[in-house]
């Protein structure tokens, strides 16, 4: 759900999903963008390589060990990443634990929560139906929705797929720790949300929302007479052969990652916290593989599931760089498509280089790894651009003075305020007045810290007269978070 579930360049659930270091650093902001633009490391690194031509298959698998080894020591790593090129894997290794307490390892056929990537297929479910005539993303989303609400007359399918409809993002409400838990219907979902004012005019402006994929998702219901799960599966998945995906709940599931976060107060890795996955619904709740990754990678170039001209539609990116449930930028001056997740234990990402048919995957089931940085750092091994090893964070004293000037509330657009305070000269964190989401910030210089436990960057920055106006998210898509009190 970021990204995630905020920014297509970082989400990621989605960018409000996981625990709210995760919905904030992979979806509350992943997702203003999808995981695409994150090249900032959070730690000092090693110096860069950079070449001319792109390294062999036995360069960039040693490559690859050595930045992940240093990522599972430095910043706990623990997933599965597959890198392909002309849909013909490079490497596909697993990294750590898919389970602590058994002792089972990170394998290429280990199943990980995706969160967010699950959008890029409620797209193409919509699309599909497109294609039948069934819907056109032109039509009012009242066309498809009993009682529908005033407010949401000019909102059309399209406004849902780019996140322009104004909806205002359910994973972000302060209820939504306890609404996590809760097993709910689809319409019952919809309800969360339904009658909330919007947070702008549709169309307007781009904020991610996973409130308006789980409409999505509640449309596709409604218009094919199948349930989500039941779509995907006969429509994607097994046409695609994409044997180990689908809609993840309380079935048992061989060969699962079990989901972990890191505990700020011991800094040791614990179990994640519980989500009823009828609450991501289509906006996060699918779990795969990195094989059945790249069987829908390859799929893209293929008119197996839609046209040419339809795929099309799906890649062109509105407003923010967002298209249909990807992110469409540039990387190494090269054109890709992406999107991050997130959900409590997890993150991923999914980048396509389609210019080169290069295709990175990056499965973690540690939710406070940035699988966008991650996948941003193979992107570059296998390409010979310049990439930094991770290493131990630096810290440097500041000022009780200077603490203080970063006292204050910010408000991040369309979301959550965060309270920073000084407690005994530490600077602390929390989210949208939950209490128990208080982190301490980690001064790695004079005007940038690390949220502890987690990479999520925060930058303060001063006006001419320096005086601090706002705060920065390097790692969440560089999300501005203006001062307000």
């Amino acid at each position: 759900m970021s990204g995630r579930i905020l920014n297509p360049h970082n989400n990621e659930i989605m960018k409000a999903i996981p625990r709210w270091t995760v919905a904030l650093a992979a979806t509350l902001v992943l997702s203003s963008s999808v995981g695409v633009h994150a090249q900032t490391q959070t730690a000092p690194v090693s110096a860069a390589r950079s070449e001319t031509v792109a390294p062999s298959r036995s360069i960039v698998a040693a490559r690859v060990d050595e930045y992940l080894n240093a990522s599972m020591k430095i910043k706990r790593f623990s997933g599965t990443v597959l890198i392909a090129r002309n849909g013909q894997p490079l490497v596909s290794k697993g990294y750590g634990m898919a389970n602590i307490e058994d002792g089972t390892a990170n394998t290429p056929q280990t199943k990980f929560r995706v969160g967010s990537v699950t959008k890029q297929f409620t797209s193409m479910a919509v699309m599909m139906l497109q294609e039948r005539g069934k819907l056109n993303v032109a039509d009012p989303v009242c066309k498809y929705v009993p009682d529908c609400p005033p407010a949401w007359q000019p909102i059309t399918i399209r406004h849902l797929l780019t996140h322009t409809s104004g909806i205002p993002n359910y994973t972000s409400f302060p209820d939504f720790s306890t609404v996590a838990r809760t097993k709910m219907t689809v319409p019952a979902l919809v309800d969360v949300f339904k009658n909330k004012p919007l947070d702008f005019t549709p169309g307007e402006k781009y904020n991610y929302s996973n409130s308006g994929y789980v409409l999505l998702g509640y449309l596709i219901e409604r218009v094919s007479g199948k349930s989500y799960q039941d779509f995907l599966r006969e429509n994607i998945f097994a046409p695609l052969r994409m044997m180990n995906s689908g809609y993840d709940g309380i079935m048992l599931l061989s060969h699962r990652a079990a989901g972990y976060a890191m505990d700020p107060e011991t800094d040791s890795i614990i179990n994640a916290a519980y989500i009823d996955m009828s609450i991501p619904f289509s906006a996060g709740s699918l779990y795969s593989t990195v094989g059945d990754l790249l069987l829908w990678d390859q799929a893209l170039y293929t008119d197996r599931l839609v046209s040419r001209k339809t795929l099309d539609e799906i890649f062109t990116p509105f407003k923010n760089n967002y298209a249909y449930g990807w992110g469409v930028s540039k990387q190494f001056n090269r054109s890709v498509i992406a999107h991050s997740g997130g959900i409590y234990g997890f993150a991923s990402h999914i980048s396509r280089y389609p210019d080169d048919r290069v295709t990175v995957i990056v499965l973690t089931n540690n939710e406070g790894v940035a699988a966008n940085n991650v996948a941003s750092d193979l992107g570059a091994i296998v390409f010979g651009e310049p990439y930094k090893l991770p290493a131990p964070l630096k810290l440097v004293s500041v000022a009780p003075g200077v603490l203080d000037s970063y006292v204050g509330q910010y408000k991040i657009p369309a979301s959550a305020v965060l309270d920073i305070s000084n407690e005994s000269g530490k600077l602390m964190m929390v989210q949208g007045g939950q209490a128990a989401s208080k982190r301490e910030l980690l001064p790695t210089s004079q005007t940038e810290f690390v949220l502890k436990g987690t990479e999520l960057q925060i930058k303060f920055v001063k006006d001419d007269k320096g005086q601090v106006t706002q705060l920065v998210l390097p790692t969440a898509g560089n999300v501005i978070a203006p001062k307000i009190k």
